[in-house]
C-alpha cells in the first residue's frame, strides 16, 4: 500500500529534465523556423531583386549579405540542436509520464502550434503588404509557398503528436519528419550558398571591396596634394604626413607581395593612374536600395546594394563604373580638372 502511494506521488511530481527538454524544443524550433524563413526570404531578395526599387550599376554587396549570414549561422546551429533535443524529448515520453509531465507536454504542443501560427500570420501580413504595393514577382510567389509549407509541416506534425499517432505510411512519424526536414535544411543551405557564394568567394569580394575603398582614399589624397601644392605627387610616399595623420592604405594581402601602384602619366595635364590586383571581377546588375548600410557606393547615396546577374539592356553603366575591374591587375586612369578642383589659396610653392 505504501509503495503504491509513493508511485502515485512520484507520478504527480514535475520532472525537471522533461520540463527543460520541452523548453528546449520550443526555443530551438521557433528559432529554426524564423531563421529558415528569414534566410529563404533574404536569398530570394538577392536572386530576384525588384527593379522598381533598384538601379543597374556596378558595386559590391558584401555588407548587404549580413542578414543572410546571420540567418544562415543561426539555422546551422539551432536546427541540429532542435533535432537532438527532440530526440531526447521523444525518448523521455516513451517512459510513463506523470500527470504534471503530461500537462507540460500538451502545453508545449499548444504553445508550438500557437507560436508557429503567429509567425506564419505575421509573415503573411508582410507578404500581403508587399503584394498591395505591387510586388507581383517570382520571389513573392516563392515566399508565399514557403510560408504555407512551413505552416502545414509544423502544424500537421504536432497535431499528430497531440493525438498520439506514432506511424505514417508504415514509418515512424518522428523519423519521417526528421528526414524531410533535414532534406529541406540541406536544400536551403545549398540555395543560399549558390546565391551568396562560398565563404572563400565572400572573403575575396570583401578584399576587393577594401581595395576599391583604399584606391578611393588614395585618389582623394592625390587631389588634396595637388590643391595644396599645385602639382602631382611623384610617389605614394609623398602623401604620408604624420602631422595631419594622412597615410597610405596598405594592400590587405601585402604579405603575398601585392601593393597599390601610383604612376604619373602626364604631370602637365595632371593625369595619373592607380593600380591594384583584384581577386574577382566587380559584380554588376540590378541593385536594390538598403538604406543605412555601408559599401562603396558614393557617400551622397548612403546605401549599399544587392547584386543580381540580370542582363543590362544596352550600354552605359552606373555610379561605380569608374571602378569597374576584372580579375588581376587593373589600372584606373584619372585626370584632375583644375576648374572642378581648384588649388587652395596660398598653396605651398616648391
Amino acid at each position: 500500500m505504501e509503495t503504491q502511494q509513493n508511485l502515485d506521488i512520484n507520478k504527480s511530481k514535475l520532472n525537471l529534465g522533461f520540463f527543460f527538454l520541452s523548453l528546449g524544443v520550443i526555443i530551438t524550433l521557433i528559432t529554426s523556423v524564423v531563421s529558415a524563413l528569414n534566410l529563404f526570404f533574404s536569398t530570394l531578395d538577392k536572386k530576384f531583386p525588384d527593379v522598381l526599387n533598384a538601379n543597374y550599376q556596378y558595386g559590391y554587396s558584401t555588407y548587404d549579405y549580413e542578414s543572410m549570414r546571420m540567418s544562415l549561422a543561426t539555422l546551422i546551429i539551432f536546427f541540429p540542436v532542435f533535432l537532438i533535443v527532440s530526440y531526447f524529448w521523444k525518448k523521455a515520453q516513451s517512459r510513463t509520464l506523470g500527470s504534471i509531465d503530461e500537462l507540460v507536454r500538451k502545453w508545449l504542443i499548444y504553445i508550438l502550434l500557437f507560436l508557429s501560427s503567429l509567425v506564419v500570420v505575421i509573415d503573411l501580413v508582410t507578404l500581403v503588404k508587399y503584394f498591395v504595393s505591387g510586388e507581383i514577382t517570382n520571389r513573392f510567389i516563392f515566399k508565399v509557398l514557403a510560408v504555407l509549407v512551413v505552416a502545414l509541416y509544423v502544424g500537421i506534425y504536432y497535431m499528430l503528436e497531440l493525438k498520439g499517432k506514432d506511424k505514417m505510411f508504415g514509418m515512424s512519424i518522428s523519423i519521417w519528419a526528421t528526414m524531410k526536414s533535414s532534406i529541406l535544411f540541406v536544400l536551403l543551405i545549398y540555395f543560399s550558398f549558390c546565391v551568396m557564394g562560398s565563404p572563400f568567394e565572400q572573403r575575396s569580394l570583401r578584399l576587393d571591396e577594401r581595395r576599391v575603398q583604399d584606391l578611393q582614399n588614395i585618389q582623394w589624397q592625390v587631389i588634396n596634394y595637388y590643391q595644396q601644392k599645385e602639382k602631382l605627387p611623384e610617389s605614394l610616399k609623398d602623401l604620408n604626413n604624420p602631422i595631419s595623420g594622412s597615410y597610405i592604405p596598405v594592400e590587405p594581402e601585402f604579405e603575398k607581395g601585392k601593393a597599390y601602384e601610383y604612376n604619373v602619366k602626364d604631370g602637365v595635364k595632371l593625369t595619373f593612374e592607380l593600380c591594384a590586383d583584384f581577386a574577382l571581377p566587380m559584380p554588376k546588375g540590378w541593385q536594390e536600395y538598403n538604406y543605412g548600410k555601408g559599401g562603396i557606393t558614393p557617400m551622397m547615396e548612403g546605401r549599399d546594394v544587392a547584386v543580381s546577374s540580370y542582363p543590362y539592356p544596352g550600354s552605359g553603366g552606373g555610379v561605380n563604373e569608374s571602378w569597374d575591374h576584372q580579375i588581376g591587375r587593373t589600372c584606373f586612369e584619372r585626370t584632375i580638372d583644375p576648374e572642378m578642383y581648384p588649388p587652395f589659396e596660398n598653396p605651398v610653392k616648391y
